[in-house]
């Protein structure tokens, strides 16, 4: 009863390897949704202009991020360099793709958009970095 009134983290690293599988997974979701249906994607991709780029390009880094970082971030390798991608795939979306409406009236009362909240705990996974139970902690064990 104890640990459980207290402040102090029962299990720091199992927390963050959940938060990782989760994320990665929900995350890995989408990006390999665009990767098997790319050429409808593309038509879609078509209207977004990303750093200049339109079409294909903007779909294919955005594959890269949701589909591929998200594998790296499952397992716990390349951690903060796959977070990266992700913040600014998800920073993208919040900030040109929402017009930075981070809420909205929804069925049930205000709801954050989803790409929000993947940007906040992406942030905070970078800054607390992938935790004991990783590959990345695994490799630079000594």
């Amino acid at each position: 009863m104890k640990k459980l009134l207290s402040s102090l983290p029962i299990n720091m690293d199992l927390g963050l390897l959940l938060i990782r599988i989760i994320l990665g997974v929900l995350m890995a979701c989408y990006g390999y949704n665009k990767l098997i249906h790319f050429d409808q994607m593309a038509a879609f991709f078509g209207k977004i202009n990303f750093l200049g780029m339109t079409g294909k390009i903007p779909l294919a880094l955005t594959i890269f991020a949701e589909f591929f970082c998200s594998l790296l971030l499952i397992v716990g390798l390349l951690t903060r360099l796959s977070l990266i991608p992700l913040l600014i795939c998800m920073g993208y979306i919040v900030a040109v793709m929402d017009n930075m409406e981070i809420y909205k009236a929804g069925d049930n009362g205000t709801e954050f958009q989803s790409a929000f909240i993947y940007f906040v705990i992406y942030l905070a996974l970078f800054f607390t970095g992938p935790g004991r139970y990783s590959v990345d902690s695994a490799l630079l064990k000594k």
